[in-house]
C-alpha cells in the first residue's frame, strides 16, 4: 500500500509547486511592477524616504522571485534543471538570490526605522528621515551584501 502512495505524493507536490508557484509568480511580479509604478508615480513619495526603501525592496523582491521561485517552477514543470548548468551559473544564481533576500529584509527594516524617526517627538530624530539619507543608507547595504555573499562563489 505504501509503494503505490509515494509515487502520488510525490506527483502531487510536482503539480501543487508548478501551479501554485506559477500563480505566485506571476502575482508577485504584477504586485511589484504595480508597487514601483505607484511609489514612482506621485511627486509625494518620489520625495518620501520610507517610499524609496519601499520601492527598492520591491525591484529585489522581483529578482527574488524570479531567481528562486523560477527556477523550481522550470524544475518540477518542465524538467529543466538548472542544476546541471556550468558551476559558475548555479553559484550566481544563489549569490544574487542571497542579496536580493538580504537588501529586501534590509529595506523593510530601514522603512520601518524611517517611519519611527519620522513620527518621534524629539526634532532631532525626524531629521534622519530624509530622501539623501536614504539613498546613501541603501547604497552601503547593498554593497555590505555583496561583499557578505562573496563566499557563494568560492
Amino acid at each position: 500500500m505504501s509503494t503505490t502512495i509515494v509515487p502520488v505524493f510525490g506527483y502531487l507536490g510536482n503539480q501543487i509547486t508548478i501551479y501554485l508557484g506559477t500563480v505566485s509568480l506571476i502575482a508577485g511580479v504584477i504586485g511589484g511592477l504595480l508597487s514601483i509604478i505607484i511609489f514612482l508615480s506621485l511627486r509625494t513619495f518620489r520625495q518620501s524616504s520610507c517610499a524609496f526603501y519601499l520601492t527598492i525592496m520591491s525591484i529585489f523582491n522581483i529578482g527574488q522571485m524570479l531567481i528562486g521561485l523560477l527556477g523550481v517552477i522550470m524544475i518540477n514543470g518542465f524538467n529543466v534543471d538548472w542544476s546541471q548548468s556550468p558551476l559558475f551559473y548555479c553559484k550566481f544564481r544563489y549569490y544574487s538570490y542571497q542579496v536580493c533576500a538580504l537588501t529586501s529584509m534590509t529595506c523593510i527594516c530601514l522603512a520601518t526605522i524611517d517611519q519611527y524617526f519620522a513620527t518621534c517627538s524629539r526634532q532631532r530624530w525626524q531629521q534622519w528621515c530624509n530622501i539623501k539619507l536614504a539613498r546613501r543608507l541603501v547604497l552601503i547595504f547593498i554593497f555590505i551584501w555583496l561583499i557578505h555573499n562573496i563566499p557563494y562563489f568560492i
